[in-house]
């Protein structure tokens, strides 16, 4: 597997399978460099991590998709191990991300080290978990 950062060549297949951001982002976001692409062998697409800042100024990993066929093979660890690298680099000392609590992704970002820091509860909704992780 190689993880790329997306480029506009990627616009069509972000806005086709990602049904949780807004069209009028992703080409800022893909400018940005705020969104990964994860290539098979064959260079065909497995999936995407996409991110942001929380308060403007500590990442947050907004949604890591694997397409199921890739699922449970590592590629969703290599990822975000690579972005945690990524914000590193860049300074960072601190990264968020979160996942409703009626959802499997709650233990494996706890495995990777993740911590829970606090809970949001919306309206109709599950409730949504908030996990940190320090960078070291």
């Amino acid at each position: 597997m190689k993880i790329v950062a997306a480029d506009e060549s990627d616009y069509e297949y972000i806005r086709e399978h990602d049904r949780h951001i807004a069209e009028s982002l992703i080409v800022p976001k893909i400018r940005a460099n705020e969104i990964y692409i994860l290539l098979n062998e064959d260079k065909s697409r497995m999936g995407w991590m996409r991110f942001g800042y929380f308060w403007d100024n500590t990442p947050f990993m907004n949604l890591l998709w694997i397409d199921e066929p890739y699922r449970s093979k590592g590629a969703g660890k290599q990822v975000v191990l690579f972005w945690e690298e990524e914000m590193k680099q860049m300074g960072f000392k601190l990264v968020m991300t979160s996942t409703q609590a009626n959802e499997e992704a709650q233990h494996f970002y706890r495995k990777l080290g993740y911590h829970d820091a606090g809970c949001l509860l919306l309206e109709g909704e599950p409730l949504e978990i908030i996990l940190t992780k320090k960078l070291m």
